[in-house]
């Protein structure tokens, strides 16, 4: 007797007139939409601007999109380049089909180019936005509820998934709801990394460090559960490799960093306002002694004009004493 489990949608798409609403698109669109909401709101705690965190998104969440959909189509391009498929489907993202291997790592080189217009230090930003990925991906994972597809093994327990579809060889019936599971582990993820922030001040990338290095532990685990088709490696899926060298790279960046660079960062982004203001002072102070000198300069020139005036009044009466003297000393002889 069924006594309880976790349905799947008939659909995962709901149309507002003619207009699709995919729910695979709109849980990604609602895990940018507070990943930046929430990573604006830790960049001015640690003393940046309003609306940075959105201005450099805008570069990081489209090479984001791109590099999560390189490395799902490349890792499974039998999906979309063996016999009898359509490779016009690789660029069907709102089909399903983001690796968050490819959408970090390129999403980073975006974040980059963001923050290198805006002279501001990439792990800073990193350190800010690191538990709102955390959530985005956490939200994002109910995408995959609304297509039924990456689920794991079957199981008879009370929250088991049932899926209905019988689409790209899905067999129906009851399975570990594995999007669950990675939802629940990236709030979890979220939540340590705020934690550690606080009590240990993390700083120079070692909060996004530590984001990485978890999900990663959970990711391995999650994975070997799914029974989705993969390639496997020594027995094991292609993603738990991934997972496995991407913690321990992890790791080992937060040794060194923290002995090289401990601490956090007194200033994660310049103020063009003091900048402008300091340079708006400096101009005033100049004027203001360009005017005093010339003050100076023009009383100076009166000065110097009264007392020649006043020389030659004097070498005047002078010589007119002394031209009376001779005409009396004439009259006299």
């Amino acid at each position: 007797m069924e006594l309880a489990y976790i349905p799947s949608p008939s659909r995962g798409v709901l149309y507002i007139g003619p207009i699709p609403l995919r729910g695979y698109a709109f849980c990604i669109i609602l895990g940018v939409f507070v990943a930046v909401w929430y990573g604006n709101k830790r960049w001015i705690a640690r003393g940046g601007r309003t609306g940075t965190v959105a201005d450099i998104a805008v570069w990081a969440v489209p090479f984001g999109l791109v590099g999560g959909r390189l490395y799902h189509v490349i890792t499974d391009y039998e999906l979309y380049f063996s016999e009898g498929r359509d490779w016009v489907d690789a660029f069907k993202i709102w089909e399903g089909g983001l690796g968050i291997w490819g959408a970090i790592a390129l999403g980073a080189v975006g974040a980059w180019i963001g923050c290198r217009r805006r002279g501001i230090p990439l792990p800073a930003y990193a350190d800010a936005v690191a538990p709102g990925i955390a959530l985005a991906q956490g939200i994002g994972r109910w995408g995959n509820w609304f297509n039924q597809e990456l689920y794991g093994r079957q199981t008879d327990l009370p929250w088991a998934l049932h899926i209905t579809s019988t689409a790209d060889g899905r067999v129906p019936g009851y399975y570990h709801p594995t999007f669950l599971y990675e939802s629940l582990w990236c709030i979890g993820v979220a939540v340590l990394v705020v934690w550690a922030d606080r009590r240990f001040n993390l700083g120079h990338g070692r909060a996004f460090a530590l984001y990485v290095a978890s999900y990663c532990a959970g990711r391995f685990w999650i994975e070997y559960m799914r029974v989705d088709d993969a390639h496997h490696i020594l027995g094991l899926r292609l993603n738990n490799w991934t997972a496995l060298l991407v913690f321990v790279l992890a790791v080992v960046y937060i040794v060194v960093s923290a002995k090289k660079r401990p601490g956090r960062e007194a200033v994660v982004e310049p103020d063009p306002a003091a900048v402008g203001d300091g340079a708006g002072a400096g101009e005033a102070d100049a004027a203001d002694e360009t005017d005093a000198g010339g003050e100076s300069g023009d009383a100076e020139k009166t000065r110097t004009a009264e007392k020649t005036d006043g020389d030659g009044a004097s070498d005047t009466a002078g010589d007119e004493a002394e031209a009376d003297e001779a005409g009396t000393a004439t009259k006299k002889t």
